[in-house]
């Protein structure tokens, strides 16, 4: 893919950089340019650039407005003590792209088309990802996203697709420590069933579960856990996490993939596990095994897993008739998370081939 590039004339200057790097916050900033590449069944994918960062122009008809034809990903480059500036896994972001890519009806995008298009967004705005000094977790969050431009109010795939890339810099999730999520469990609302578009990063996934989110907050919880849409009982994932179990033998438990996204940070923690000496296991897991296993201490730790917050502890389980109380131990979750986070910023040894240096 040749990609152009169109600096902007009006970047922005060294000392508003600065504040923003000092206290990014998470998704609120966005670095000084895009990237883009648009496709239609007669040329492919055309026209690929790097521009100035500004606003997009759609049609009122565009079919994504309509029939939310889209997909995502979302990714982090790090910089290391010696100012290189790596990427955690593109290659497989890239690749859960285009098992989205055809569960939409969207066109693929090739992997290495898919890392050029990132690597050269984040090499023209390196001065946007954010120095550590060492041991902090600021990161440059990267945002791939695709979605039908066509105008045509028609229900079928579109014949013009965009896709696009921008960049923000993000701190810490945890301001002021990390500290156990509460849940909330949704008893009225599903993320996805069989056949659904559960294990797609799209858009309509998300929106969804915004509602029980609300019924989460109004509860007093930080997050909600979604159970199975044809039983009821098995449980799936979190608004935008996946969960993992830790039983006193040291084994771990994850739910099975299918109708739950399949995170790279979920995977990579299955890997990272496993070299650390501990039984990891993807099956269904019924929330009984849950509420009774915390209450019994079998169960003696539960974590979340995603890009924005790494890992995270997991508190107490609420539901409308009852609760269950935070596991009795946050050990091993964070000696993974550090495992995981030293590793991305390059203060271990990489010795799974995870890191892919941009620059």
């Amino acid at each position: 893919m040749q990609i152009t590039t169109s600096l902007s004339a009006n970047p922005t200057d060294d000392a508003r950089l600065s504040e923003i790097l000092a206290n990014p916050g998470f998704g609120v900033n966005f670095s000084d340019h895009m990237f883009t590449v648009e496709w239609t069944p007669e040329r492919g994918w055309y026209d690929a650039r790097i521009t100035p960062y500004a606003p997009i122009t759609l049609d009122p008809a565009a079919a994504v407005l309509h029939y939310a034809q889209e997909i995502f990903e979302g990714m982090k480059a790090y910089r290391h003590d010696d100012g290189s500036i790596w990427a955690f896994r593109p290659e497989a972001n890239a690749e859960r792209m285009k098992r989205s890519s055809h569960r939409l009806a969207l066109p693929v995008l090739e992997v290495p088309d898919f890392l050029s298009a990132v690597e050269e967004l984040v090499k023209v705005d390196a001065r946007w990802v954010p120095d550590n000094h060492g041991d902090g977790e600021k990161s440059l969050y990267i945002r791939p996203f695709m979605f039908a431009s066509e105008s045509f109010l028609g229900v079928r795939p579109a014949e013009h697709v965009t896709f696009m890339v921008i960049t923000s810099p993000a701190g810490s999730y945890f301001k002021g420590g990390i500290k156990p999520v509460t849940l909330w469990l949704t008893e009225e609302y599903t993320r996805a069933g069989r056949g659904g578009m559960g294990a797609a990063k799209t858009g309509g996934n998300y929106a969804s579960s915004l509602v029980a989110q609300q019924e989460a907050t109004a509860n007093g919880c930080d997050q909600v856990v979604f159970l199975d849409a044809q039983d009821g009982r098995y449980v799936e994932e979190l608004g935008g996490m996946n969960l993992y179990f830790v039983f006193d033998d040291g084994s771990i438990v994850t739910p099975a993939t299918g109708t739950i996204l399949e995170g790279i940070t979920r995977s990579s923690i299955i890997e990272l596990a496993g070299k650390m000496g501990h039984q990891v296991t993807e099956r269904k897991f019924d929330i009984d095994e849950w509420r009774e296993g915390v209450t019994s201490g079998r169960i003696t730790e539960v974590f979340a897993c995603g890009t924005a917050a790494v890992v995270t502890p997991v508190g107490s389980l609420k539901w409308a008739d009852g609760e269950v109380p935070a596991p009795a131990s946050t050990d091993l979750t964070m000696r993974i998370r550090q495992a995981l986070v030293d590793v991305q910023f390059g203060r271990a040894e990489d010795t799974f081939g995870w890191m892919r240096q941009i620059s």
